[in-house]
């Protein structure tokens, strides 16, 4: 950065916290830097911009007059080097994702196809997992971002994407294949395939709300393995409309007599702290 630059946003942090120390902090220099370089500013300019006090730093009224012309002059360079910043960080870079298996399925493919088309040099590592391993993942750092079931952890940042039934899986020709909408309670007294892994997830607060106890005779995250299991006559399940979109198995689908959603959104620890490749990435998941 140009000194003169750093001379006038040391003068313009000066007049702002009233303090040098405060100024030095906020700037990351020293304090008796802070005060060297705004004193250097008044010996070129031959004014005094400051009157110094064991309370603080004040500005004078030649100081007041030039005050906004030097913010003026801080505030254009840092659209400056926002705008360079922002073509540098788009030719390359690395985006992390956290993700269970629906969203890398029928989400994330599209959206990577049309953010490359603006920025093709960016790459990206997906990290498959459940809702417990990808909080850890973004609480640890190892990716920018994850889908999420939410509400997540407090801490983190979050954008609301998309609601998502919850539907009955049945083999064809199964007797509950004859409800319009299939009761919960019926569905307990078939063997149950339960997509859930570590921490309880919606399918089970489903029969919880409704007070009733599946015949669990499987557990599984991987949700493509219970359409399977269902279309070999092991079970029935419930899984999420968003990964039912398109189905390989010979399978049917059907309502729950009482409704039942998952919240789908994106998490992170602070979207002003991620780097801008994630940022922008980040807006068209949001405007998909």
């Amino acid at each position: 950065m140009d000194m003169n630059l750093q001379k006038y946003m040391a003068f313009v942090k000066a007049v702002e916290l009233g303090s040098f120390t405060k100024a030095a902090e906020a700037l990351n220099y020293s304090q008796s830097g802070v005060s060297r370089m705004i004193g250097d500013l008044e010996k070129e300019w031959k004014i005094t911009l400051l009157e110094r006090g064991k309370s603080g730093v004040k500005p004078t009224s030649d100081g007041m007059k030039l005050l906004p012309h030097a913010k003026s002059v801080c505030t254009e360079y840092e659209r400056l080097q926002r705008k360079v910043d922002e073509l540098n960080g788009l030719q390359s870079g690395l985006i992390r994702i956290g993700t269970f298996s629906s969203a890398a399925t029928h989400w994330i493919p599209n959206i990577i196809r049309e953010f490359q088309k603006t920025y093709p040099n960016i790459e990206y590592e997906l990290l498959l997992g459940d809702y417990t391993e990808i909080e850890k993942w973004i609480s640890d750092g190892r990716v920018d971002f994850g889908f999420l079931r939410l509400p997540a952890r407090p801490d983190f940042e979050t954008v609301f994407l998309e609601q998502d039934r919850l539907l009955a899986v049945l083999p064809q020709e199964h007797s509950l294949t004859r409800f319009e909408k299939v009761p919960v309670a019926a569905l307990c007294g078939e063997p149950f395939i339960l997509l859930e892994k570590g921490a309880k997830t919606e399918v089970s607060e489903i029969f919880e709300r409704c007070g009733a106890v599946p015949d669990i005779r499987f557990t599984t995250w991987d949700d493509y393995a219970i359409m399977s299991m269902v279309e070999s006559g092991l079970g029935i399940s419930i899984l999420p409309e968003l990964i039912l979109r398109r189905v390989p198995y010979r399978i049917v689908i059907k309502e729950l007599d009482v409704p039942a959603y998952r919240k789908l959104g994106i998490a992170l620890r602070s979207r002003k702290a991620a780097s801008l490749a994630v940022r922008r990435f980040l807006e068209y998941l949001q405007y998909r």
